[in-house]
């Protein structure tokens, strides 16, 4: 017997004008999982009342929620209802179809297995399957990984913003939902937070898949909300890995680097000015002040970010905080 198939496996999903085909959603989960919690977020249509009426489905849960708490906080009601249920693996999948539950145990198999402690899509890993995501959606997801790779050390993950998503319930049990984003910034903010923990995150290949659903993400709207999270969240792991919980060779290349650069590239323009003013040519000397600094200062910038892609966790804390796969 698998381990996959021993495991206490549940799935959630949070519901928020859904009820096109959450129904349908449920009726494809696997006999694998033993607990599905449909968590109504104060939705206007009625999922959660739908779903008690029409799901029939001894392993339904319907978690309603008195006000709308965003994607992230129905998730998060979704975990605390299968920790309490004493669950080993939390899958999240949407309501909205976009995601296939047969590929719920590829997510689960990399945790119960112990390689890993928390699993996410990729809809990028098949260049071919991309031509069925919608160009706003492509072009914002690509920036978005490169830019939550700084922010969350990931240097190995893609498509941050992916909600198909796995995680060991020792593992969630450690994180302080308190502190975690409740809307669009959660699947990002999960990744930092999992970053602190030093938890193993790894990637599952899955297909891009878009059919009638009505998407809230819109890419202009949230830019601002996004670029103010990753920019928080970046200077909250490099104080905590690098300078609070430990020091290494990294934590004096990137101020030194930073520094080295910021004099001279403000030495350079400032020396270009006078240059300009008075119609006197810069020296040889007066460049290379400048030059000098900047061609250091971004060796050590190098330096730091190769050491950081380096750091990525590789050993699961499953282990360490007692999980086990089944």
């Amino acid at each position: 017997m698998s381990e996959v198939s021993t495991a206490r496996i549940a799935v959630v999903i949070p519901c928020y004008r859904v009820t096109r085909h959450v129904l349908d959603v449920i009726r494809r989960i696997g006999p694998e999982v033993c607990a599905i919690y449909v968590v109504d977020d104060a939705c206007p249509d009625g999922s959660g009342p739908l779903v008690e009426r029409e799901g029939g489905d001894s392993r339904v849960r319907v978690v309603s929620l008195a006000e709308n708490q965003g994607v992230g906080g129905a998730v998060l009601a979704g975990y605390r209802a299968a920790l309490a249920e004493g669950m080993t693996v939390i899958v999240k999948i949407d309501g909205d179809g976009q995601m296939d539950p047969s590929l719920i145990p590829d997510f689960v198999a990399p945790i119960v297995e112990g390689r890993a402690d928390y699993a996410k899509g990729n809809r990028f890993h098949d260049p071919a399957g991309l031509s069925a995501m919608p160009s706003e959606r492509l072009l914002g997801n690509a920036a978005l990984s490169l830019i939550n790779k700084l922010s969350s050390g990931y240097w190995n993950l893609f498509d941050p913003t992916n909600g198909y998503t796995a995680i060991h319930a020792s593992v969630a049990a450690r994180l302080d939902f308190d502190k975690i984003s409740r809307r669009y910034f959660f699947e990002s903010d999960m990744l930092f937070r999992l970053n602190l923990l030093r938890a193993v995150v790894v990637d599952i290949p899955m297909a891009a898949r878009y059919a009638d659903e009505v998407s809230g993400l819109r890419i202009g709207r949230i830019i601002p909300e996004f670029l103010a999270g990753h920019l928080r969240n970046f200077g909250k792991r490099i104080f905590y890995n690098y300078y609070l919980r430990d020091m290494s060779i990294a934590s004096i290349e990137l101020p030194l680097g930073l520094l080295l650069l910021a004099f001279g590239v403000t030495y350079g323009v400032f020396a270009w000015g006078e240059s300009i003013h008075s119609g006197i040519p810069a020296t040889a000397g007066t460049v290379m002040l400048s030059a000098l600094p900047v061609i250091l200062g971004v060796q050590l910038a190098l330096a730091f970010l190769n050491y950081d892609i380096f750091s990525v966790p590789r050993r699961p804390i499953q282990r360490r905080s007692g999980g086990s796969g089944g």
